[in-house]
């Protein structure tokens, strides 16, 4: 009893579930919510960007390309130096490369400057940094509450999706999209640089784990193997959650409701979303990361399946909300559980490896369910599509929590 109440007062005074913990966390989630305009200003900026160079929609486009997956690879790269160097420096470090990225892009002559901007400077080495790599430190700082969490921290992004797309539209609408970059810098340096100040602190958990230790428990399958199925898992759960997120509003251009109907019914989706950040967060840490990771992909699949015969105006809302509210936890369920599969020193590189997968399940889905529209003329084929991705994640899934589980009896033998 002894041991134990030490144990449990040094992980107190070193700020694990602490005051500091939680105020370092809410400074995670407004810096992701800031940083998240890496994500969102090209989008709303592509028409006055194509209109301004003279260039086609296609081409246009290429900014947003590169800087998704420049974003998507940036938080391997910023979560491998968070683990080795702490979150401050690398942070710090891609703060001033995200407003330097802007800068650029606002002196940008052509749109090969402006992509290049968007890819290198603002995805890869400035936006990233604000999202996978800032949950896997969060993760870092709990343990009891370690899914609210890092679902809280999770949310920035989509709380970024919120707020930044009408703030850029209406200060470009006011001094043009170069100056609206422009300031896009000076608001992310004056914000972000100070609210960095509080995660200096490094997290205890790598202090104590530096000389090869664990707190992690040992996975059912190879570190390696486990690492695969995960990526996998999420880049298939991601191609079927692009099917209504990236085509919601051409699909109901298409059904007659108009584009407008399609982006309320979008809107919807991204805030039921932050709610279901929340709750799951809740959930994971009464029933666990990897049965809310299965409730959360199955209820996924659920929603994809109830687009398919139900094309009405209220149907379709109703079907959105739900799918927004089922499909926003997955994401940091991921996070967890590499969290809790691996070494605290390697959680900011392994977060990322998956989460870039996620992103690219994304990007692959919302390509190939509108090559599948073009095939057949119809997103229902698309909708069939999704479910099938949606049932290869559950299986994997499955597969885990089964080894993970058969596992346990011989992890309890040796351990005795």
């Amino acid at each position: 009893m002894d041991g134990s109440l030490t144990t449990a007062g040094a992980s107190a005074a070193a700020g694990i579930e602490s005051r500091y913990a939680w105020r370092r966390l809410f400074a995670a989630l407004a810096l992701s919510t800031l940083g998240g305009v890496g994500m969102w200003s090209v989008v709303v900026a592509l028409p006055f960007v194509q209109a301004d160079f003279g260039i086609t929609r296609g081409e246009a486009s290429f900014a947003y390309t590169v800087t998704m997956l420049g974003f998507g690879f940036g938080g391997i790269l910023l979560g491998r130096l968070a683990d080795r160097f702490g979150i401050f420096q690398p942070l710090v470090g891609g703060i001033v490369v995200l407003c330097l990225g802007y800068l650029a892009s606002a002196n940008a002559t052509n749109i090969w400057q402006f992509a290049i901007a968007h890819g290198l400077l603002i995805g890869l080495l400035g936006s990233a940094v604000s999202f996978g790599p800032l949950m896997a430190d969060t993760s870092l700082w709990f343990d009891r509450r370690r899914g609210l969490a890092v679902a809280i921290c999770a949310s920035g992004n989509y709380l970024g999706g919120t707020i930044w797309p009408p703030v850029v539209q209406a200060l470009i609408a006011a001094y043009g999209w170069r100056h609206t970059h422009v300031l896009i810098a000076v608001i992310c340096a004056a914000t972000m640089l100070p609210l960095a100040l509080v995660l200096r602190r490094p997290s205890p958990l790598i202090a104590a784990n530096a000389n090869g230790g664990s707190e992690a428990s040992a996975p059912a399958v190879s570190p390696g193997m486990l690492q695969s199925l995960l990526a996998v898992a999420g880049f298939a759960c991601c191609v079927a959650m692009s099917m209504p997120q990236v085509h919601i509003v051409a699909y109901c251009a298409d059904l007659g409701y108009g584009p407008a109907r399609g982006a309320e019914m979008l809107s919807l989706m991204l805030a039921l979303g932050i709610v279901s950040r929340l709750l799951t967060g809740f959930v994971a840490d009464r029933i666990g990361a990897w049965n809310t990771l299965l409730i959360g992909s199955s209820l996924q699949a659920l929603a994809l399946v109830l687009y398919i015969p139900f094309d009405g105006l209220m149907p379709l809302y109703v079907i959105s909300a739900f799918f927004g509210l089922v499909q926003g936890g997955i994401i940091p369920s991921y996070a967890i559980i590499v969290r809790e599969q691996f070494p605290p020193k390697e959680a900011g590189m392994r977060v990322g490896v998956v989460l870039t997968c996620t992103l690219l399940g994304m990007a692959f889905g919302g390509w190939l369910s509108g090559v599948i529209f073009d095939w057949t003329g119809s997103y229902q084929a698309a909708f069939v599509n999704g479910v099938a991705w949606n049932l290869l994640n559950i299986a994997i899934v499955l597969g885990l929590i089964w080894r993970t589980r058969r596992a346990r009896p011989k992890l309890a033998a040796v351990a005795a």
